[in-house]
């Protein structure tokens, strides 16, 4: 499993997620650079092809830190985060100070699901998603 202690934050960008055809009035990438701007320094975002559960696009994944994880914390899936005010709680979610110990935002809090097993797998070690295991090379090789 990941060992960072910021948090991680995978957005899916692949079959219904980040699709025009199916959003047409949230503008993807504009989405995405909030996301990346505003929880810098907090988490590492990393666009994944496929989370498998299109049916909840656009589906966001947070992975808490080492800290939180040891303490059992799971990852919080997120669906249906099509428009600013859901993107901007997150943000304020992933950047606070005690997010993790607290009750998530209420715009947060209503998007979550529960994922099925297969996408579960695919976050038991963030490797297994694409973007991750590209990111985690590169560091490796730097180091």
């Amino acid at each position: 499993m990941l060992e960072s202690e910021n948090a991680l934050v995978i957005v899916c960008r692949g079959g219904d997620c980040g699709s025009r055809r199916k959003h047409p009035t949230l503008d993807h990438a504009a989405q995405l650079a909030a996301i990346r701007s505003g929880v810098s320094g907090a988490a590492e975002v990393l666009v994944s092809k496929c989370l498998d559960a299109c049916e909840h696009s656009n589906v966001i994944v947070v992975v808490l830190g080492q800290k939180d994880r040891s303490r059992g914390a799971e990852p919080v899936w997120l669906g249906e985060v099509n428009d600013a005010d859901v993107t901007a709680d997150l943000i304020d979610w992933v950047t606070g100070a005690d997010h993790w110990s607290v009750q998530p935002p209420t715009l947060v809090d209503i998007h979550t699901f529960t994922p099925t097993r297969r996408s579960r797998h695919e976050l038991e070690d963030p490797d297994t998603v694409p973007a991750a295991r590209s990111a985690r090379q590169k560091r490796k090789s730097n180091t």
